[in-house]
């Protein structure tokens, strides 16, 4: 066990990967069972959702009924694409996905979910996929005692505080939003409007997904995907960013979000996404 442990504690410092090639697969039984719990406390894992290579969180839209499928949120490059990763412009909707997951309930207990499709994937300008559960939140919330996020409406503001809560490693993040960046290039995808954070979110490989809440409340303002690693320029693992004049700066060791406030403008009467809709503002 302490043989495991001081592994755990390597895996956790070391792996440092943009879009992460997770270490373990963390549905089967968890690397770091006894570590978890230092890094956890204080944060609200109600919702949290847990993937085998990724993190999440179930989501609700503003208005959104309890009686709707439920939703949970990650990133585009968490889910299983032909050849790795979506390629910039593609985007997914409606595809049937069947996926098992877990979502932690408020006192860190752990429960199964099942997805049975994507609703709507992308890597394109933002990083992000909606998969929709077989359960309704109502129904989620009379087995589990689960609560959704809500997922914000606007665009975050810079200086507020947040929490990035990933599944994955069980563990938790507080930090300030730092800015935001006009366009951020990794490898062949660019990303727009990048939210970037203060120094506290070190996030680490599996965190990919996690969401980015509004300190003290249930609010999603985003969704954290990224950082530079190695300081290279706009390579994998290390984006860099683009101000409006075409100006590249690299950051070294910064973490980067994506922005999530763009779904509702996609959104139908009943809630569907339709990026066919007039000005849906989500690639399509």
């Amino acid at each position: 066990m302490k043989t495991l442990f001081v592994l755990a504690l390597a895996l956790a410092s070391s792996i440092t990967w943009a879009f992460p090639e997770a270490p373990f697969n963390a549905l089967e039984k968890s690397h770091l069972k006894s570590l978890p719990s230092m890094e956890a406390a204080g944060y609200d894992f109600e919702g949290i959702v847990k993937l085998s290579n990724c993190s999440g969180s179930l989501v609700a839209f503003n208005g959104q009924s309890v009686h709707s499928k439920a939703i949970v949120m990650t990133n585009g490059h968490c889910i299983s694409a032909p050849g790795g990763f979506l390629k910039p412009g593609e985007v997914w909707t409606n595809r049937s996905a069947p996926r098992k997951m877990k979502i932690f309930d408020s006192k860190m207990k752990l429960h199964n979910i099942n997805a049975t499709k994507i609703l709507y994937a992308t890597m394109t300008n933002t990083d992000m996929a909606y998969y929709e559960l077989n359960e309704t939140y109502n129904e989620i919330l009379n087995r589990t005692k689960v609560r959704p996020f809500l997922l914000d409406t606007v665009r975050p503001l810079t200086g507020i505080s947040i929490d990035i809560i990933s599944g994955y490693w069980d563990r938790g993040y507080s930090c300030e939003i730092d800015g935001f960046v006009f366009a951020m290039k990794e490898d062949v995808w660019t990303f727009t409007d990048s939210v970037r954070y203060t120094q506290g979110c070190d996030t680490i490989g599996g965190t990919s997904g996690s969401p980015i809440i509004a300190r003290g409340e249930r609010r999603v303002v985003a969704i954290n995907n990224t950082s530079n690693e190695s300081g290279r320029r706009c390579t994998m693992n290390n984006p860099c960013e683009i101000d409006e004049a075409g100006q590249i700066t690299v950051r070294k060791g910064v973490r980067y979000g994506q922005q999530t406030y763009q779904t509702y403008s996609c959104l139908t009467p009943d809630f569907r996404i339709d990026v066919n809709l007039p000005g849906c503002e989500l690639p399509r």
